[in-house]
């Protein structure tokens, strides 16, 4: 079973045809709603492309340059961070990273996080106040701090010629006049003494 709705499955079936016949595709093993159901199953549920290969009936080679296929083409729409902070709701936004896990061996040092003690791609993710995200970064390496991915992608400097202020977490104190973290001013405590 697939939690996604079934509109959903029809929208990207539709995209996939699409970029077939932009590209005059020839005939394919899967046709595009059974495509759009592969590539959905894959991202979806986590499943290894060999077990959704097997699912389908092709071979994992295929599944793999379908799932490769639909990825690029949902990259192609996603919005860039200036669309996406060009009316942002409520007037502040949620800015915070995260370690997407991947299957990396010991010699690729810069993927490997101290902080998660696993190896991984340090993706940003800019979100509205209630949580809908706005924008994704592309992945860096996984020991890429916080901070320092969200200025690479240019993500402080973005908000801060906008006046728009951002909330984040700690790993952001320093960024900027319009970034507020938890941290950001220091709190007396009165002397038990």
């Amino acid at each position: 079973m697939l939690d996604v709705p079934h509109e959903v499955v029809e929208h990207v079936s539709w995209l996939i045809y699409a970029r077939r016949c932009e590209l005059n595709s020839r005939w394919r093993r899967l046709g595009c709603f059974r495509q759009a159901l592969l590539v959905l199953v894959h991202l979806c549920k986590n499943e290894t492309l060999a077990q959704v290969a097997a699912g389908f009936g092709v071979s994992t080679a295929i599944a793999g340059r379908y799932v490769t296929e639909m990825v690029d083409i949902l990259a192609e729409r996603a919005p860039t961070l200036h669309e996406a902070l060009r009316e942002p709701p409520e007037g502040f936004v949620i800015l915070d990273g995260a370690l997407i896990a991947t299957d990396r061996i010991a010699a690729d040092e810069p993927y490997y996080s101290m902080k998660h003690r696993r190896h991984g791609m340090n993706v940003q993710v800019v979100a509205a106040p209630d949580g809908t995200p706005l924008w994704f970064s592309r992945a860096l390496p996984g020991r890429t701090h916080d901070l320092t991915a969200a200025r690479a992608h240019g993500v402080i400097q973005a908000c801060l010629s906008r006046q728009l202020f951002v909330l984040a977490d700690r790993a952001y104190q320093g960024a900027g006049a319009t970034v507020r973290t938890p941290y950001n001013e220091q709190i007396a405590f009165p002397n038990p003494a």
